[in-house]
């Protein structure tokens, strides 16, 4: 089992950046599949990112591409979100996600992860 555990989150001004990272333990994280994904006040958790662990393919929701960054260190068992040019509708809880091998597609699916952490307040201020 893995256990998960989100940090750098907090309080930004619109346009901002912060660097959510999200430390693995009890297994290494270079075999597991990642996603970041958020959830608003009343409303359901989407889909932010995801990174393989073969390969390396990233993706993103088309509301953050070109401004979140996915990477992966697998010799710190880390994974990271750089999320620049922040708006208020980024304002959410971010968690971070693990699962052995997601099936082709299934990235984007919260169901799909098996392991999650328990999320890190970002909140965008305009």
């Amino acid at each position: 089992q893995v256990q998960l555990v989100e940090s750098g989150g907090g309080l930004v001004q619109a346009g901002g950046s912060l660097r959510l990272s999200c430390a693995a333990s009890g297994r290494t994280l270079s075999n597991y599949d990642m996603g970041w994904f958020r959830q608003a006040p009343g409303k359901e958790r989407e889909f932010v990112s995801a990174i393989r662990r073969v390969g390396g393919t990233t993706y993103y929701a088309g509301s953050v591409k070109s401004r979140f960054t996915i990477s992966r260190d697998n010799a710190q068992n880390t994974v990271y979100l750089q999320m620049n040019s922040l708006k208020s509708e980024d304002t959410a809880v971010y968690y971070c996600a693990a699962d052995r091998s997601l099936g082709f597609g299934a990235y984007y699916n919260s169901n799909s992860y098996e392991y999650w952490g328990q999320g890190t307040q970002v909140t965008v201020s305009s």
